[in-house]
């Protein structure tokens, strides 16, 4: 990691200063940490570039206190420009610049992983509000303009379209003249102004079918481009505002049960000429592999790029790579070749260049690329090394190329790659001087074998003092998604940077632990995503399960008997899986907020019969299998004890699956812990129920599988 020799030095010094309690928290004498220690490092993320000259944006995530830093060239120091010093559950999100980068918007609090009402964690008696937020680069203080989220600026710079409760609505930048201006069926969403800010265009979401609307302010006229009874999304403008440019994908009146999403009616990308009226497709996916549309990390999934090109993802390979063709058709060139995924994209202010994450030669990383938008050269390499580095975000002035960076003891923030080549943080203050970089391991990559012999990637962990002869307890932990991979360092999401936190926490503490990247997870091609007969369809990731535990059971540094198993979310499904099928091999689980009945899951594809008898026996058949790949179809093989964790107000997994279960073991006088979280969400919104539901968790696996000290159970083979 840039710098890293520096900071360890400095790190190395402050905690001189904490030793002799001028600052901080003082390290053990044995060189342990806590779990506030090693999860007090902050958190970057929305990284944005403003429109004109050299100065980027981002939110940083301090112990949940989220506030908006901005840093500017030549030096590049970062500063705050907002004041929220409280660990609330306010999240902060939608950034968006202003055309001439005087001022910035935000959107501050509510719901942004599901879009639901405004979720109250702090147990405030007045229900929180969503608002959009603006902050101006002069230094006055930041102001509150209205309810909404999603802002954007209009190239004129005379109105801000948002959205608020679904539906389109408008007001000044002074946050005056708010009025609802488009309100239709459904859900709208990806408000996109013309270049000269005289039409607006946006997705209209409308459950099994959507369209692209142009909405025209000064005429309050509206109209659908193109519509079908598929889901077009994504519009991108033409540079000169004639033509739209949007992704079409086929309805699917009726899910795919038993296969593996592979392939199916193929995706296409169309082109409206908005003054002739006409649309047309320019590209058509092939049959086969990339038939269906997989997208990319990205403010947009189509580039309109220089020379009337468009840059776009297909899995066409087994990989989602970038193309580029000719808006007037043609042959796709690929951009980025190679084994791995191009995940993180953006595009140069001028679009002549393309910027994108990828781990193309180095599988278990991320690492930025670039590439010509002309297709005539070949990619080159923008970092590399031991670091991991998403979500480019280009200087319009193209005086530098920002990033989000991290390494195995560094999480996640907010850097710069000048023209000159110079690397260096944007806020690297904002560390505290007790995060215990020093202390933390190095994850090296193992490969395990599952059950049915699939070759699996994972991370390991190992104790400080792993060759002292002891066999130590073992953990192996399941990430959530699962379209997730787990990598050689802090992660690019919080809720896996914290996981990561507690995944080293671990290793401080003796235990020996393997992060598994398991079927149905991203990083290593289509079909490894698109696993046969995976989650509610016959859960095969299991084989996954028992070979991870079968790796540690053979390991000679692991005590066979004292193997735990962790994980949240699909992570929390593949933990109560393994504890109800496989207890002899897991002595003990933590299971944040898993599934444990898919077929009761309401938007599962068993959930309505529908009128059809062939599709009723097969919706009866898949709601049976899913059943069977739940872990409540084996919890009467159940026995090791489970910590179980869940807030009541999670949008993304019914808490009712954990009622349920709770139910079923009791009947079966399962020993069950329990820490429920009242009004907290999916992704816990407040840092602190993190660090209470990682210490109850670290708690809990001390007391089940450390009976006695590891220093005195020593190696019998």
């Amino acid at each position: 990691m840039v710098n890293l020799a520096m900071r360890l030095a400095a790190i190395a010094f402050l905690k001189l200063i904490v030793c002799f309690g001028l600052v901080g928290e003082a390290y053990s004498a044995d060189g342990s940490f806590s779990i506030r220690q090693v999860m007090s490092a902050p958190f970057a993320s929305e990284l944005i570039a403003a429109p004109t000259g050299g100065r980027v944006a981002w939110m940083l995530n301090e112990q949940g206190r989220r506030n908006i830093w901005v840093a500017s060239e030549p030096d590049w120091k970062g500063h705050k420009v907002t004041a929220f010093n409280q660990d609330d559950g306010q999240d902060i999100a939608d950034l968006a610049w202003a055309t001439d980068g005087s001022y910035l918007l935000f959107a501050h609090g509510g719901d942004f992983e599901t879009g639901g009402d405004n979720p109250d964690p702090e147990l405030s008696p007045e229900k929180p509000e969503q608002a959009i937020w603006y902050v101006a680069m002069d230094g006055s203080a930041p102001k509150k303009l209205t309810e909404g989220h999603a802002p954007a600026v209009s190239p004129k710079g005379d109105q801000i379209a948002f959205l608020r409760a679904g539906q389109i609505w408008m007001m000044k930048p002074s946050g005056q003249d708010v009025r609802n201006v488009v309100t239709q069926k459904g859900e709208q969403s990806d408000l996109r102004w013309s270049p000269d800010g005289s039409m607006l265009a946006f997705v209209s979401e409308r459950r099994d079918h959507s369209f692209i609307g142009i909405y025209t302010p000064a005429g309050k006229s509206l109209r659908y481009l193109d519509a079908s009874v598929d889901r077009d999304q994504y519009p991108v403008w033409s540079p000169d505002g004639a033509r739209i440019a949007y992704v079409r994908i086929p309805a699917t009146a009726r899910a795919a049960f038993f296969s593996a999403r592979r392939e199916g009616q193929p995706w296409s990308i169309r082109v409206t000429d908005l003054k002739a009226g006409a649309a047309r497709e320019v590209f058509h996916a092939k049959q086969g592999p990339g038939s269906l549309f997989h997208g990319i990390e990205a403010d947009h999934q189509i580039f309109w790029a220089a020379d009337n090109k468009l840059i776009f993802p297909w899995e066409q390979t087994g990989w989602c790579h970038l193309y580029q063709m000719a808006v007037s058709g043609g042959t796709p060139v690929e951009l980025t070749p190679g084994e791995g995924e191009a995940e993180h994209v953006a595009i140069s202010h001028d679009g002549q260049r393309i910027y994108y994450s990828t781990n193309i030669t180095d599988t278990d990383r991320r690492h930025i690329w670039s590439v010509n938008t002309s297709g005539n050269e070949k990619p080159e390499p923008i970092t590399k090394g031991e670091g991991i580095e998403v979500t480019p975000a280009p200087a319009a002035d193209g005086s530098a190329l920002a990033f989000l960076g991290a390494s195995y003891n560094e999480s996640e923030q907010a850097m710069v790659r000048t023209a000159k080549g110079e690397l260096k943080p944007l806020a690297p203050e904002a560390t505290p001087a007790d995060f215990p970089a020093a202390q933390l391991v190095k994850p090296q990559p193992v490969m395990i074998t599952a059950a049915d012999g699939m070759a699996i990637h994972g991370q390991i962990f190992l104790p400080p003092k792993d060759n002292d002869g002891v066999r130590h307890p073992a953990l192996v932990f399941f990430h959530g998604g699962s379209r997730r991979q787990m990598l050689l360092g802090f992660h690019y999401m919080d809720y896996y940077s914290n996981a990561y936190s507690l995944n080293q926490y671990f290793a401080n503490q003796g235990y020996v632990v393997l992060s598994v990247n398991y079927r149905s997870g991203i990083g290593y091609g289509l079909n490894f995503r698109e696993a046969i007969h995976y989650g509610s369809r016959g859960a095969s990731e299991f084989n996954d399960v028992i070979g991870a535990g079968l790796y540690l059971k053979s390991r000679p540094d692991v005590d066979p008997k004292r193997i735990g198993v962790w994980g949240g979310s699909y992570g929390g499904y593949l933990t109560a899986l393994a504890l109800a099928r496989a207890s002899d091999l897991f002595a003990a689980g933590v299971d944040f907020h898993g599934v444990h009945d898919w077929s009761t899951l309401r938007e599962g594809p068993f959930s309505s019969p529908g009128g059809d008898p062939n599709d009723i026996r097969e919706r009866q058949e898949a709601a049976r299998i899913a059943f069977e790949s739940s872990p409540m179809a084996s919890v009467d093989t159940w026995r090791s004890p489970v910590l179980l964790i869940h807030g009541d107000d999670d949008r993304n997994v019914p808490f009712s699956q954990t009622v349920t279960l709770v139910e079923a073991l009791r009947k079966r006088n399962v020993p069950f812990e329990e820490l429920i979280i009242p009004n907290e969400i999916h992704g816990f919104l407040m840092h602190r129920h993190w660090v209470e539901a990682y210490q109850a968790s670290a708690d809990f696996f001390a007391r089940k599988l450390r009976p006695e000290s590891a220093e005195t159970v020593r190696a019998t083979q």
